[in-house]
């Protein structure tokens, strides 16, 4: 198998319009026709991870953070990101980044900390604000399910947990074909009736032209009627944070000692104790002061996340806990949450967990 096609695979469950539009995710260096001899998960692509993907014979490696970001222009070996792209180059490495593609999944980064935590009813803190689509096309009767089906083969159709998801209505339609014209049916100068349905589907704007390729392909006319409507409906199934109940009420330090043993954090900074017992629980892998206000809103008696500088904790204002669980801390199990998807998909190679600790963060 190729690079080219275990990023096709990997991005068909994990979509890179899913990500932040800040975010450098993809395949960020390497040759997509090469053959896979072996995949390296790991948190971040530093040198010393190339180094041990050369020597378990892995030529692609799959990390969380980004190595590239938009500011480098040279790769001269002067820094850090320029030793492990440069050698990487000279190895014939590739590395792929998946980042906030991951962190919106619905199942993604934040989901897997409320899982570790016990939490139940879980919801997405902050919904992804993603432009969705409604197509409307109609169609002569007897082409309605050859159409439908190539709606769907491109993408449209998806609405949370379900897929094929259409509204059909029959009706009648006419149209008269002027020269110049090649209708299906009918003549030129006549009025034409045609027993047609109404097709309606949903679809995120990213698989646009996608799914009216396929329809155009599906579809027996020369002329297609359709319409493209934008919707605001947010999307519940996509975004950055989470929150969710804890099964029983806890003491803020019994809770605190939980997460302590559960991210094995040796300390967490907090803000003051509200001296109520902890219920609701919200949560935001890697850095997660932005989303301090939408956790209050949501009536969070806690907020773990990472990266809070100093006059974030004055927000909590007596509302809630802000918690501190550090950065690396909080996104502890992507490499797994990697590692178990990408060990499903592909069989014909090894996918081996890096054995290598990034976190630059060290406590005394």
């Amino acid at each position: 198998m190729t690079i080219k096609e275990a990023v096709r695979i990997i991005e068909q469950r994990f979509p890179t319009a899913q990500a932040e539009d800040f975010d450098n995710v993809g395949l960020l260096c390497g040759r997509p026709e090469s053959d896979i001899s072996g995949i390296l998960v790991c948190h971040d692509a530093l040198e010393h991870i190339v180094e041990e993907a050369i020597e378990r014979n892995c030529n692609l490696i799959v990390c969380f953070h980004p190595i590239i970001f938009s500011g480098l222009k040279k790769i001269t070996g002067k820094n850090y990101v320029e030793r492990a792209v440069l050698k990487a180059l000279e190895n014939k490495i590739a590395i792929y980044a998946i980042h906030t593609v991951l962190d919106n999944d619905y199942f993604g980064v934040n989901k897997r900390i409320c899982d570790e935590l016990g939490l139940v009813d879980q919801k997405i803190l902050l919904p992804k604000q993603k432009q969705l689509l409604q197509l409307t096309v109609y169609v002569p009767h007897d082409y309605a399910e050859k159409l439908k089906n190539a709606l769907f083969s491109a993408g449209a159709g998806n609405i949370g947990f379900y897929d094929e998801c259409s509204f059909n209505l029959r009706g009648d339609g006419t149209f008269r074909p002027l020269p110049g014209s090649d209708p299906t049916t009918g003549s030129i100068g006549s009025r034409e009736n045609a027993a047609e349905t109404q097709v309606s589907v949903i679809l995120e704007s990213h698989k646009k032209q996608q799914v009216l390729a396929y329809m155009k392909e599906a579809h027996p006319y020369e002329v297609i009627a359709y319409q493209l409507i934008c919707l605001e409906n947010e999307n519940q199934y996509e975004g950055l944070g989470r929150y969710g109940e804890l099964p029983k009420a806890s003491d803020e330090e019994e809770f605190l000692k939980q997460v302590k043993t559960t991210f094995d954090i040796p300390v967490i900074r907090h803000s003051g104790f509200r001296g109520k017992p902890i219920k609701r629980v919200g949560v935001l892998g890697g850095s997660g002061a932005s989303a301090i206000s939408a956790a209050k809103a949501a009536g969070c008696d806690i907020y773990l996340t990472g990266d809070v500088k100093y006059h974030d904790f004055f927000q909590a204002e007596g509302k809630m806990v802000i918690a501190d669980i550090g950065h690396f801390e909080s996104e502890r199990f992507v490499v797994s949450q990697l590692h178990e998807f990408l060990s499903e998909k592909f069989t014909k190679f090894a996918i081996l967990k890096s054995e290598i600790n990034t976190n630059p963060v060290n406590y005394f």
